[in-house]
């Protein structure tokens, strides 16, 4: 039985090839996508069990996407098909001093209309332990948000940890009449692990911290704390853009009594960076069920966050053997 479970929604994303830009050429790359089953993709390829929770459509595109999943090692199972689409979004990626631009299509998605009445969670849940969702759920619209909501108090009624990314996506909140802070604080309220930073904690809380960046870093962890009884650890990456193939990041994690701070890694020649911080989660879930200490967890969800801006698409796809490689520091051609 699969022990982590994700629950959100799979799409398809659709880039132009290169850096040519959308429809500059009548030709589109695609990969299947969606931020929870990027989590469980990288989990399955370190070699834990994980699920998938999710609704697609009955068709060729459905089909492929479960046929994606299952290849990578992520239990199927209990991705049901219904609906008419399949969520879609297009990557036009930025070269120089040109951003990256994110296009959504997911407006009723099979997943998006799914009624909260779609999830069994005494059979979704059974065998679990660990639930991992995000807030780019609740932010399609007030149904898949009830859905969430019912997805983490089921879990807590179980003794279920939840894990949580912040994921903020402002254009799909601001498609329909939406209250943020309000929704994402009630599955907050059910975490144990938050993946977000201070931006995403004064959000919650409707305050500022600090302007020095140590000091706020730990003030709105130690805020957050107060905040949210359940809440344990909060992890998170800090990225410095210089242009779009140069970037520095770093990795923090912070715990009711402790934390610990990366060093920057240079991240040049980037592939591309889409899915870098659910690489970064599913390193940490790695590190912490590996019983890694607080600071080899850090390293590992950098390690695996940096490996992603390697990789075209939206999923991390590497083994341990890679997180190894890279924490050695070895880039010589490996035989």
């Amino acid at each position: 039985m699969a022990t982590f479970l994700a629950f959100g929604e799979i799409m398809l994303r659709l880039s132009p090839p290169g850096r040519e830009l959308l429809l500059q050429t009548p030709r589109l790359d695609v990969w299947v996508a969606g931020a929870e089953a990027n989590v469980v993709t990288q989990l399955a390829r370190l070699g834990h069990d994980v699920g998938m929770a999710t609704m697609v459509p009955d068709n060729d595109l459905g089909r492929s996407a479960i046929a994606c999943l299952r290849g990578h090692g992520v239990d199927t199972r209990h991705i049901v098909t219904g609906g008419d689409r399949i969520g879609l979004y297009f990557v036009t990626s930025g070269a120089g001093m040109r951003a990256t631009e994110v296009i959504y299509d997911r407006a009723w998605s099979s997943f998006a209309q799914a009624p909260v009445a779609a999830w069994d969670w005494d059979t979704l849940l059974d065998g679990v332990d660990r639930l991992h969702l995000s807030g780019i759920t609740p932010a399609l619209g007030p149904v898949p948000a009830d859905s969430a909501i019912a997805a983490v108090e089921a879990a807590s009624a179980r003794g279920i940890p939840v894990s949580f990314d912040g994921n903020w996506r402002g254009k799909l909140w601001e498609r329909w009449d939406s209250d943020p802070r309000a929704i994402l604080t009630r599955l907050v309220e059910h975490a144990d692990l938050m993946f977000g930073n201070h931006r995403d904690i004064a959000l919650l809380l409707g305050r500022d911290f600090s302007a020095d960046a140590e000091d706020r870093r730990r003030e709105a962890a130690e805020a957050a704390f107060a905040a949210f009884p359940r809440l344990r650890t909060i992890a998170s990456t800090a990225r410095h853009v210089e242009h779009v193939d140069l970037h520095r990041l770093s990795a923090r994690i912070d715990t009711r009594d402790a934390h610990v701070q990366t060093d920057e890694v240079v991240l040049a020649g980037i592939v591309d960076r889409i899915g870098g911080g659910d690489a970064f989660a599913a390193g940490v879930l790695h590190g912490i069920r590996s019983g890694a200490d607080l600071a080899d967890v850090a390293r590992i969800g950098l390690a695996l966050a940096a490996l992603k801006h390697s990789l075209p698409g939206d999923a991390s796809l590497f083994r341990q053997a890679d997180v190894d490689a890279y924490l050695a520091g070895g880039l010589d051609v490996r035989r």
